[in-house]
C-alpha cells in the first residue's frame, strides 16, 4: 500500500471499517451550468442515489419522471422502471460519447452513464484505492488557500469507468481530500477541478457533504465561474 493512500485511508475510516459495508446511499442537491448545457436542466435537481461498494454499479433515482431509476454499470446505463423492468438501455455506453464536446447534448441514456460512474467514483474515494489495478505516484505539494497539500498522481485500472486515466488528488495534513484534478473525456477533455468541503462522519466513515467542480485553468487554477457542477450530500447511510 502507498503510504499516502494508506493515510487517507485511515483518514476517512479506515479500510476494515468500510469493508463492513457492501451499499451506500444518499440524497443528493445538484445545480451548475453542465446540466442545462446538456439539455438536461433540473432532471437530477433532488434526486436520491444508490451504489454498490464491491462493484462499479449505480442507481439514481427518480430519473426523469416519477417511477425510473437508472441502472449503470463500468460500460452499460439502462433505464428501468421501479420494480426493475427495462425500458431502455445503452449497452457500450462510453462509445456513444466519440467525438462529443463540452456542448455537446446528452441522451437520458448518456446522462444516466455520465452521473452513474462519476457518483460511484466520487462516493468511494478514496477507499477504490485498495483494489487491484490502481498505480500511484506522488508529485510535489501543492500550496492553496494557506495550506500546504501532498499529491497523488493516479492511474486507474481500465476495467473502472471514470473521468481519465490519469487523475491528481490534493491530501490535507489530515488526511482527508481536498482536492481532485482530471479530464473529463466523454466531454472532449473538458480540464476539470473538483473541491471536496463539509466532511461529515457517517456511520464511522468520513465523507465530503459538498461538491464544487469547476474548469481547471492551465496553471492549476480556475475562476469563480461559471460553476460547472455543485453537489450537495445528505440522507448518508451505509448497510
Amino acid at each position: 500500500m502507498h503510504p499516502l493512500v494508506q493515510l487517507m485511508l485511515d483518514a476517512h475510516g479506515g479500510l476494515a471499517h468500510w469493508q463492513k459495508f457492501t451499499t451506500l446511499s444518499a440524497h443528493l442537491s445538484q445545480g451548475g451550468i453542465l446540466w442545462p448545457l446538456k439539455g438536461k436542466a433540473g432532471m437530477l435537481d433532488e434526486v436520491d442515489v444508490a451504489i454498490d461498494l464491491r462493484r462499479q454499479f449505480t442507481s439514481h433515482a427518480p430519473f426523469g419522471a416519477a417511477g425510473r431509476r437508472s441502472a449503470v454499470t463500468a460500460d452499460r446505463a439502462a433505464i428501468e422502471t421501479g420494480d426493475g423492468a427495462l425500458l431502455e438501455e445503452l449497452p457500450d455506453a462510453r462509445a456513444s460519447f466519440a467525438g462529443y464536446g463540452l456542448e455537446s447534448q446528452w441522451s437520458d441514456l448518456q446522462l444516466a452513464y455520465f452521473v452513474g460512474y462519476a457518483m460511484w467514483n466520487y462516493l468511494t474515494l478514496p477507499f477504490a484505492f485498495a483494489q487491484p489495478g490502481f498505480v500511484f505516484e506522488e508529485l510535489e505539494p501543492w500550496q492553496e488557500n494557506g495550506e500546504r497539500w501532498r499529491r497523488l498522481r493516479v492511474r486507474y485500472p481500465a476495467d473502472v469507468a471514470t473521468h481519465s486515466p490519469l487523475q491528481t488528488f490534493y491530501v490535507g495534513a489530515d488526511g482527508l481530500l481536498r482536492r481532485h484534478d482530471y479530464e473529463v473525456d466523454i466531454n472532449g477533455g473538458t480540464p476539470a477541478v473538483h473541491y471536496f468541503h463539509d466532511y461529515a462522519s457517517v456511520q464511522g466513515i468520513g465523507l465530503p457533504t459538498r461538491h464544487l467542480i469547476f474548469v481547471r485553468d492551465p496553471d492549476g487554477g480556475h475562476q469563480p465561474e461559471p460553476l460547472v457542477v455543485s453537489i450537495g450530500v445528505s440522507e448518508l447511510r451505509f448497510a
